[in-house]
């Protein structure tokens, strides 16, 4: 495994390229499954606080709420006392299949920035010294904003779609009794899609390094942009617009983000450019 790592990697073969990133593969792979034994051991944590925390009267994000809503006058119109669902297992194994699957995705956004090590270590011979100095810092940088992104995800876009889903109803003779797989998909759907949403500043900047984006390419389409945006925040949030707007704010202040950090990217090619014609 040690001479493996030595060959220089202008020497190697597609085959031995393949064999490169199949181990990458596998230590990131086993990093997934570690993380997601812990989580599977910690069942009640997983499931009692952080799974069903949005189920609850007391959820964070319904106490913020309901404070906003006593300090600009509201009275109560914000407070939620009850929500008005059940959660149920309608298969024989259905709640052992959930717990399995629930630690995988659980493992998998604990072992996020170990992947992405991984992934780095798997290009990093590619590059020249400098490149990956400074690419060191990539790993930090798509943790943070994946680990915001679920975070805002968890603590934003579930609460306001459980709430609202939860409680409509087409008629007082339905009653809301939710299969634990569709509760599951919805809080899981929300916080991975977040967490890769907000990865949307690092994905133009590579973009940007290849040529295939540039700044002025990102503010001439800048409305399709915004409209592209909403058209997602309906997609992943309740159909209604204080949603949407809660949700399409941070994702317009990351392609703001993008275009500035595409600029710097152009700023310095250029730079490089000047210097290697002198």
């Amino acid at each position: 495994m040690a001479n493996r790592n030595k060959k220089n990697p202008q020497s190697m073969s597609f085959l031995d390229h393949l064999e490169e990133l199949r181990w990458h593969l596998i230590r990131a792979t086993m990093a997934i499954l570690i993380a997601g034994i812990i989580a599977f051991v910690a069942k009640e944590f997983i499931f009692d606080v952080l799974i069903f925390g949005p189920k609850k009267p007391d959820f964070p994000t319904y106490k913020g709420l309901c404070n906003l809503s006593k300090l600009l006058g509201l009275d109560e119109s914000l407070c939620f006392k009850e929500l008005p669902f059940s959660v149920q297992s309608r298969k024989v194994a259905g709640q052992f299949s959930v717990h399995i699957w629930t630690s995988i995705t659980a493992g998998f956004i604990i072992a996020f920035p170990y992947v992405l090590y991984e992934f780095w270590r798997f290009i990093a011979p590619a590059m020249y010294d400098k490149e990956r100095k400074y690419s060191k810092g990539f790993i930090i940088i798509c943790s943070f904003l994946f680990f915001i992104g679920v975070l805002f995800g968890y603590y934003v876009i579930t609460p306001l779609s459980i709430n609202f889903l939860g409680g409509y109803q087409v008629s007082k003779e339905v009653l809301n009794e939710f299969d634990i797989d569709s509760y599951i998909a919805l809080v899981r759907a929300s916080v991975i899609a977040c967490g890769l949403i907000f990865e949307l500043p690092v994905i133009m900047f590579f973009l940007t390094k290849v040529g295939l984006v540039t700044p002025e390419f990102l503010r001439k389409y800048r409305k399709f942009a915004l409209v592209i945006v909403l058209v997602l925040s309906a997609l992943i949030t309740p159909p209604d617009i204080a949603s949407q707007v809660i949700v399409a704010i941070p994702i317009l202040v990351l392609y703001e983000v993008s275009i500035y950090i595409s600029k710097m990217v152009i700023k310095k090619e250029n730079k490089k450019l000047q210097k290697q014609s002198k």
